[in-house]
């Protein structure tokens, strides 16, 4: 409350005899939490609040720059306190594509989605992000035994076990760090992605974007069609995938010129960050005390899985999720449940 009491303290000194209500809009996996401001005319806003003890708002104001550059619908910056971390924010709606998405509006928002991605890795230039490294890479890899196995399954791997892993960790490295770089999001993905209504309102307003990098090329595609919350047909998927394909190689973007091997680039993508999401998602809940994503577990080990039984050398990753398998059922969910299209809310 005390922080929502600085909140209302700031905004009335940007807005001198006008009144406004504040209401929480969401929050997400780190300290950061956002209030919909609503002002005495009906418009509204959005601040954001980063206590600067936990969170920096410098690299999303970065990242913000970049995108709104290159043409993507991210959210405008109104005004700023850095000192108390703050950020007055234009108001992209509160209609997600997790919460929009169905059938008969799936091609089209999807269409848009790519559209925008494709639009911010054309801006792409190094040294203007962070690298999306082989350590980073790696830490995000570790997160799956030290988290996912050891603490959220209790499960003590064998000298060989670790070996094996160690293996296919170097294997998967060496695919992702041999595809071309471009800016990243890294969490490019239903929840991120806002359906915006109204006069101006191009599709999609993106948001979440403070961990932005410059990486691998196929890592945000992987975020959108193997998203956590939402599943599709692998057909569907498949589809919108070549759709990306054809327009990055339409605008000159780095991507395979053989589609086969970008999908294969995809795939193994998808497997260091379903390992990485795996690993968050269990410390989330044992660290942070934070259980909803848990819910979102089968699904993630259920892509991972896939990926795992269409090449040979991810076998000791598989072996290992068939040691955990029957333990995989939370809040009725089983790494084999669920029905194509389905939402994880």
């Amino acid at each position: 409350m005390e922080r929502q009491k600085q909140i209302s303290t700031w905004l009335a000194d940007l807005w001198p005899g006008r009144s406004f209500t504040l209401a929480p809009a969401s929050a997400d996996a780190s300290f950061r939490r956002y209030f919909r401001v609503t002002l005495d005319d009906g418009a509204t806003r959005i601040v954001m609040d980063a206590p600067p003890v936990n969170e920096d708002c410098r690299p999303w104001l970065h990242v913000q720059q970049l995108f709104q550059a290159a043409g993507a619908h991210v959210p405008e910056v109104l005004a700023q306190d850095l000192g108390q971390g703050f950020l007055l924010l234009s108001d992209l709606g509160d209609t997600t594509y997790l919460q929009a998405l169905d059938a008969d509006n799936a091609a089209p928002l999807y269409a848009d989605a790519i559209t925008a991605l494709v639009k911010i890795q054309q801006a792409s230039r190094p040294a203007m992000l962070p690298e999306y490294d082989r350590a980073l890479l790696r830490r995000e890899l570790d997160l799956f035994p030290q988290w996912f196995l050891a603490e959220h399954h209790q499960l003590a791997l064998t000298l060989g076990e670790k070996q094996s892993l160690e293996t296919v960790f170097e294997r998967i490295l060496a695919v992702n760090l041999a595809e071309p770089k471009v800016f990243v999001h890294r969490d490019y993905h239903s929840r991120n992605l806002m359906r915006v209504t109204g006069p101006g309102g191009a599709n999609p307003g993106i948001i979440d974007f403070q961990d932005a990098v410059y990486g691998p090329i196929s890592y945000d595609m992987v975020s959108l069609l193997k998203d956590a919350y939402i599943e599709w047909d692998e057909d569907l998927a498949l589809d919108w995938l070549v759709r990306y394909w054809e327009l990055a190689r339409k605008v000159g973007l780095p991507v395979a010129a053989d589609f086969g091997e970008f999908f294969r680039d995809y795939e193994w993508m998808g497997v260091q960050r379903h390992v990485k999401v795996l690993g968050i998602f269990a410390r989330l809940y044992h660290r942070d005390g934070k259980d909803g994503y848990l819910k979102d577990l089968p699904l993630v080990a259920r892509y991972l899985r896939k990926a795992c039984e269409r090449y040979s050398e991810l076998g000791p990753l598989r072996k290992l999720l068939d040691r955990v398998e029957d333990k995989i059922t939370v809040l009725g969910y089983t790494m084999d449940a669920g029905t194509l299209g389905s939402r994880r809310e």
